[in-house]
């Protein structure tokens, strides 16, 4: 069952009815100003940091769903609605919310009056600006009152939920009726008196009839709903002032339309800081200095201008998904890899995991391993940008190569609370230092001084920082010569040297064994794997011995897992604290773990080829694939392990908390499912791969929307598995790393076309169902368009021709600048 469609000409999802399964939202903004939006206008904004400057307010685990956010009454001669559906939840005669690349309009119709609301956040502006355009489609005039509402939020999102004794009693206001512009203006300015220098406006461009800044005023008492909300149904404004209380920002607008008739009106919901110096508008400093504020209307006080930067916004989403486009003759494919897989990254790239409708912005940072991974799907289109998050990373590791696990984006300070001891983290600096070195070849930051937690004094290279992570690694080994896992690895819920009894204990802080030897496979192929590159590095900087010290330690490694990590037909996932095996055979939960099958076939541990180079079917790596396939599969994706667990095994930690399949405990982490669409490319097996890849990617979900409950349009972090009461429902969308692992998946293996240091390698591998496809790729200032003509038959790589000249082996040496280079690939 669906709830919308795709629209492929305007880039947009469009939702066709209220009643989704789950709120389907969109993000606002790329740059520092940011709002989750709703197809019901429910969310919230902030500025830079989900937690530290929320600007409005929003309750999650609220009933109904998804109520409270930037809202519109309308009361149309006694009858008061809202556009949004809610939250009014009046009957609407026609509804429909299109989610566009960083921009929503939501429209609704009743009574013989539309009114469509499109909101974005500028480039360049700290704000979210919405224009309103109201239609009489009657065939009578009308006299309609507008009331607009938003709640503001007391700037630190924790203090904001928990504070009440303080918080009910701090809220202040500012009113200005007439701004300069012509509009009207509220200020939201809580603590501006005292520690902050910031302060929010909401504003309209024309002249409010009223105006109002005290919820309770405005609702009708302390026990009505946002559904009851008085002022709109008495259709005039009260004027009130919050003093302490709850504070919020609705003004009331007059209209008069003939039939046919069409206004038009933008409000901004904007952030402003004034220096120390320069707060205040009067020396008894009780007036705020509005000069940022009125430019900010000013720029906005008319529908043109907001016009032009939803045009800007086109252009410079436009320019972005440029970089890396298909043309197939498969349209789902086509519309995830051109513009929602790579939109999604761009916005993970933002967000990290902070801030979701599954994540309140408050206890979760930018997380050193998710940023380094989410760097992966975006550093094609921002590289500049890639840059310095790398850098930021970088800055919040240890000397010894260990780093913290979490930074908060305002101060890009690491986050003492979560700390470090996560010891997939230091790897991952080198995987994200890789992935922009092939796209950029931008060899100088490996020479840019970057300091240890952030401490002045201690800069060196960034290639420094590479080889702490790397030698942390190797000199963490147990007694199987395989990594120690510390907390956690890539799964934050095996947790080995936590054993908690304790309600409300964390899993992942409360490390409270010591001297144990507890291992894990997945590091080992990731060190295997990104090893590679940190000695392919080493030796372009004349390092020999390092390189061969380290290639060396890396062989040990992979000898190290094929002899103590193998299972007979898989890999094993650990060893935990007592030196037992995790993931074996001989368990009767837990078999086999998908993490180490996928990762270590990615670094071919395991992969054995015969003469002509083709894989032994017998060879560790296709057994390992083929059990994943035969004891992991659903029609919904790959689970993370099976048999789920069924009682909680206080040696195992968290993972073993949850239901059988639901999120780590047998459900689908669509995260690493990549990992085994990857592996099945290195076997050549493109038909499995492309198979895999579509169970889990959300445009080939959309037809059981019914089931999967989340947006069509993004990838989810979790699938409920086969062992799930509810199989097949989606969790968690949005923020995961989801969805740089499968736009790396889809782009360079199943499509073929991916950056190496020298070369742009072309060896596409996906089956028969896809059978000839062309891709454009913009690579350090040159244009390649790629045209694959595919048999899909099993273990076959491409033959190229170059600009019309046959190629050996699939490696294109990077062209000039300006160039463009046709390349056939023939499977």
């Amino acid at each position: 069952m669906q709830f919308g469609h795709f629209d492929d000409d305007a880039r947009e999802y469009v939702v066709t009815t209220p009643l989704t399964p789950y709120p389907w939202i969109n993000y606002l903004g790329s740059e520092r100003f940011f709002s989750l939006l709703s197809h019901l206008g429910g969310g919230y904004s902030f500025y830079r940091d989900a937690k530290m400057r929320r600007l409005t307010r929003y309750r999650y685990n609220n009933i109904p769903t998804d109520e409270g956010g930037r809202y519109l009454f309308v009361h149309d001669a006694g009858d008061v609605w809202t556009p949004t559906w809610q939250p009014v939840r009046a009957e609407l005669d026609h509804f429909e919310a299109r989610h566009g690349l960083g921009y929503s309009t939501i429209t609704g119709e009743r009574g013989g009056l539309r009114v469509a609301t499109t909101f974005l956040v500028p480039l360049g502006e700290d704000a979210e600006v919405q224009k309103v355009t109201v239609t009489n489609v009657s065939d009578a005039p009308k006299r309609v009152s507008l009331f607009s509402f938003v709640e503001f939020a007391l700037w630190n999102a924790q203090d904001d939920q928990t504070n009440y004794q303080r918080n009910l009693s701090i809220g202040e206001v500012e009113v200005e009726e007439a701004t300069p512009s012509g509009g009207s203006a509220i200020y939201h300015r809580t603590e501006y008196r005292e520690r902050r220098n910031h302060y929010a406006v909401f504003g309209v461009n024309e002249r409010a009839a009223g105006f109002d800044t005290d919820r309770e005023t405005f609702l009708g008492g302390p026990f009505a709903s946002f559904a009851d909300a008085a002022v709109p149904r008495s259709g005039a404004s009260a004027n009130s002032v919050a003093s302490g209380w709850y504070p919020i920002g609705s003004h009331s607008v007059d209209l008069e339309l003939a039939p046919g008739e069409s206004h038009e009106l933008v409000y901004v919901l904007g952030y402003l800081e004034n220096d120390v110096e320069h707060k205040w508008a009067d020396e008894a400093h009780q007036v705020v200095n509005k000069e940022g504020a009125h430019a900010l209307l000013a720029r906005f006080a008319t529908p043109a201008a907001f016009d032009a930067a939803h045009e800007a916004l086109r252009e410079h989403w436009n320019g972005l998904l440029a970089t890396y486009t298909v043309s197939s003759s498969d349209e789902k494919l086509d519309r995830m890899v051109n513009v929602w897989n790579q939109y999604q990254c761009m916005v993970t790239f933002n967000m990290s995991r902070s801030a979701s409708y599954f994540e309140t912005g408050i206890g979760r940072g930018m997380g050193f391993r998710d940023s380094n991974q989410d760097l992966l799907g975006f550093v094609h289109l921002v590289p500049e940008r890639a840059r310095e998050r790398i850098i930021d990373i970088a800055s919040t590791q240890f000397p010894d190569g260990s780093a913290y696990h979490q930074y908060q984006p305002l101060t890009k300070r690491g986050n003492d609370d979560i700390g470090s001891g996560f010891n997939d983290d230091p790897m991952w600096l080198v995987a994200g230092v890789a992935g922009y070195l092939k796209e950029t070849g931008d060899y100088a930051i490996l020479d840019e001084p970057v300091p240890f937690d952030n401490a002045p004094g201690t800069e060196v290279p960034l290639f420094e920082h590479l080889t702490r992570s790397f030698d942390f690694v190797v000199s963490h080994l147990g007694p199987h010569g395989l990594p120690l896992i510390g907390r956690a690895d890539w799964n934050d819920c095996l947790n080995l040297n936590a054993f908690s009894t304790e309600p409300g204990e964390s899993f992942q802080t409360t490390e409270n064994k010591t001297g144990g030897a507890a291992e894990s496979t997945f590091i080992a192929a990731q060190l295997v794997l990104y090893g590679a590159d940190y000695v392919a590095l080493a030796e372009r900087r004349g390092l020999t011995e390092v390189a061969q010290a380290a290639r060396t330690a890396v062989d040990g490694v992979r000898v190290a897992l094929l002899e103590h990590g193998w299972d007979g037909r898989w890999f094993l996932r650990a060893y935990d604290y007592y030196g037992n095996p995790v993931g074996t055979g001989a368990d009767d939960e837990g078999k086999i773990w998908i993490e180490p099958q996928g990762f270590a076939v990615m670094a071919g541990v395991g992969v054995e080829r015969g003469e002509d180079g083709s894989v032994l079917p017998d060879s560790r790596a296709v057994l390992a694939l083929d059990s994943v396939g035969e004891m992991l599969g659903t029609p919904h994706g790959l689970v993370l392990q099976s048999p789920a667990y069924t009682t909680y095994r206080v040696e195992l930690g968290e993972v073993s908390t949850y239901p059988p399949g639901y999120k780590e405990n047998g459900g689908i982490f669509c995260h690493n499912n990549p990992w085994v669409i990857i592996a099945e490319t290195v076997l050549g097996r493109g038909e499995r791969a492309f198979d895999y890849y579509r169970r889990i990617t959300p445009a080939y979900r959309e037809a059981i929307s019914d089931v999967h409950r989340l947006e069509p349009y993004v990838y989810a972090q979790m699938i409920a598995g086969k062992e799930a009461v509810r199989a097949g429902e989606a969790k968690n969308s949005w923020l995961t790393g989801t969805a740089a692992w499968n736009f790396v998946a889809v782009s360079q293996y199943l499509l073929g076309v991916r950056p190496d240091y020298d070369a742009l390698v072309v060896d596409p591998q996906i089956g028969p169902d896809v059978p000839e496809f062309t891709v454009r790729r913009v690579l350090r200032g040159a244009t390649y368009e790629v045209t694959v003509r595919n048999s899909g038959a099993e273990g076959v790589r491409a033959r190229l021709e170059v600009d019309g000249v046959p190629v050996e082996g699939n490696r294109v040496p990077y062209a000039p600048a300006g160039a463009t280079v046709r390349i056939t690939a023939t499977l």
